[in-house]
């Protein structure tokens, strides 16, 4: 049988496949709520035949979305307004995920059609950006973020774990945090973004005190028996990637003795203009070294939205769960698709039952 859907388990949690939906952002909330829009994207990605659901990058804290169209956690409206949502994705036969994060100095953007750039600081719309230390990220976001106060560390500290028992109160059954990206958290790690010369500064074991901080002060409120995941930007491409993935996987091996469970490998892009080498399954290689070094299970996005290459990142073994976002978002029926090329004996049983009935049985 297909390697991509044999059921996968983590913690308590079941997964009926290895195929997942990342965080996609969708820049459509007012006030980080969920709307009609994100039920009907969210629900019928579920619909589609995919294990794992993951909600969008969803703000910790006002100042921590992307944009001011970004989801929020940080009131219990928001809470309220996501129930439906997990209860839809559940009807559906997937696992309900939600990304938490902050953007650090990457927030305060307009949505990418609306010029993807620092909102004005006579918008009504601003707010002052945060970052470890007061370096601009640079290309469209110029602004100088505020350095953080120690105050100001453990605020957010604390609206991550605030955040976390929200998702937990809506149902979600799988929690990923955003340390990836160049976002707050990866902006912590690089030695491009902080220059602290404190306990959060320096090296690389300060440097991802923030991080693991963070981390363990969420899974003492995330259930035990419940899955707690990371996003991490373990490679930036900029000329040391070598001794920048041996930093990232020793703080990974940290990670895992403060109950991380999963690790979603990914690229650091905390600077821009480094050279990327996109293409087919170009992270591949990477997660399995963090997966081999670390024991703990990986998935990766970016380049395996086919299903050759999906089948063979998790028979290789170089990852456990494949993120498949943008093709789920051109046919969000992909992974029914994929079974039926790889070959799987009634493709149907990955949709929920009246599909898989009308499809089985009436299959002319």
């Amino acid at each position: 049988m297909s390697a991509l859907f044999q059921p996968f388990t983590l913690k308590d949690v079941t997964l009926r496949n290895r195929v997942a939906i990342p965080p996609m952002c969708q820049y459509e909330a007012v006030d980080g709520l969920a709307n009609d829009w994100h039920h009907v994207h969210l629900a019928g990605l579920a619909r589609g035949g995919a294990g794992l659901v993951i909600v969008e990058a969803t703000g910790v804290s006002p100042e921590g979305r992307i944009t001011p169209n970004c989801l929020g956690l940080w009131n219990d409206q928001q809470t309220e307004a996501l129930k439906p949502i997990v209860a839809a994705i559940k009807a559906a036969g997937a696992v309900p995920g939600i990304q938490l994060g902050h953007a650090g100095r990457k927030a305060n953007a307009n949505r990418p059609w609306d010029g993807d750039d620092h909102i004005a600081p006579d918008d009504a719309r601003y707010w002052q950006t945060l970052a470890p230390s007061a370096i601009a990220f640079g290309q469209g976001l110029p602004r100088v973020p505020k350095a953080m106060s120690i105050a100001d560390i453990e605020r957010v500290r604390n609206d991550f774990v605030a955040a976390a028992k929200r998702a937990l109160d809506a149902g979600f059954q799988w929690l990923e945090l955003h340390f990836a990206h160049g976002y707050l958290g990866q902006s912590f790690f690089s030695h491009h973004s902080n220059q602290r010369d404190d306990l959060y500064g320096g090296s690389a074991v300060n440097r991802g005190r923030f991080l693991l901080e963070t981390l363990a002060a969420v899974r003492k409120v995330w259930p035990e028996h419940l899955p707690l995941t990371a996003r991490f930007g373990v490679i930036e491409y900029d000329g040391r990637d070598e001794q920048t993935l041996a930093e990232s996987i020793d703080l990974v091996k940290h990670f895992k003795r403060e109950g991380l469970d999963m690790l979603s490998v990914s690229v650091g892009f905390t600077i821009p203009n480094v050279q990327i080498p996109w293409g087919p399954s170009f992270l591949a290689p990477v997660a399995q070294r963090v997966r081999e070094e670390t024991g703990l299970p990986v998935s990766s996005a970016w380049g395996f939205g086919t299903p050759d290459a999906a089948e063979a990142a998790v028979a290789g073994h170089a990852l456990d769960l494949v993120m498949v976002g943008r093709s789920h978002l051109a046919d969000p029926h992909w992974t029914y698709a994929a079974a039926k090329q790889l070959g799987v004996s009634k493709p149907s049983w990955t949709l929920p039952a009246p599909y898989a009935h009308w499809l089985e049985r009436y299959s002319g």
